[in-house]
C-alpha cells in the first residue's frame, strides 16, 4: 500500500514564514515594542513567565529555531505523527502571533503605555506567516486523517 504523503511542503511554508517574519520583526524594531509590552503585562499579572530580550539573544534563538524547523522538514515529508503534533501547536501558536501583529496594527499599540507608529513591526510578513499557519494545520490534520483511513 502506498504511504500516504506527509505535511512537508506546509511544513517549509511555515520555517520559510516565520524566517521572513523575523527578518521583518528584526529591520522594523520589534523588540522596542515587545519588551515594552512584557513589562505592562508584568505590572498586570506578575506571575506570568514572559522574558524581556536583548536583540542579540531574540535573533540566535529564532534563527535556533528556524533551522530547526528546517532540520525536522525530513521527518515532515514522511508524516510522523509526533511530528505532526507539534506542527498543530506551532502552527495555532504562530496563527496568533501573525493575528497579533495585525491586531496591534489596527490598534496602535499593545497597551495604552505601550503606543507605536502605525503598522507594528512585524505586520507586512504576518499574512504570510497566518497563511502558512492555516496550510499546516490543514494539512497536518489531512495527513493525520489519511494515516488513519489507510489502517482500517
Amino acid at each position: 500500500m502506498k504511504q500516504p504523503p506527509g505535511f512537508g511542503p506546509a511544513w517549509l511554508a511555515l520555517a520559510i514564514a516565520l524566517a521572513l517574519h523575523v527578518a521583518d520583526e528584526a529591520l522594523t524594531g520589534f523588540l522596542g515594542v515587545y519588551n515594552p509590552t512584557v513589562l505592562a503585562l508584568r505590572a498586570r499579572v506578575p506571575w506570568i513567565p514572559m522574558p524581556i530580550f536583548s536583540p542579540g539573544i531574540w535573533l540566535a534563538g529564532l534563527i535556533a529555531g528556524i533551522l530547526l524547523l528546517f532540520a525536522l522538514s525530513p521527518w515532515a515529508f514522511r508524516g510522523s505523527r509526533a511530528l505532526r503534533r507539534i506542527a498543530c501547536i506551532l502552527a495555532a501558536i504562530m496563527a496568533v502571533n501573525g493575528l497579533g501583529h495585525i491586531a496591534g496594527t489596527v490598534a496602535g499599540r499593545t497597551f495604552a503605555e505601550v503606543q507605536f507608529p502605525r503598522p507594528m513591526p512585524g505586520f507586512y510578513s504576518s499574512p504570510v506567516l497566518l497563511a502558512a499557519s492555516v496550510w499546516l494545520l490543514v494539512s497536518a490534520r489531512r495527513n493525520r486523517l489519511t494515516r488513519t483511513a489507510g489502517q482500517t
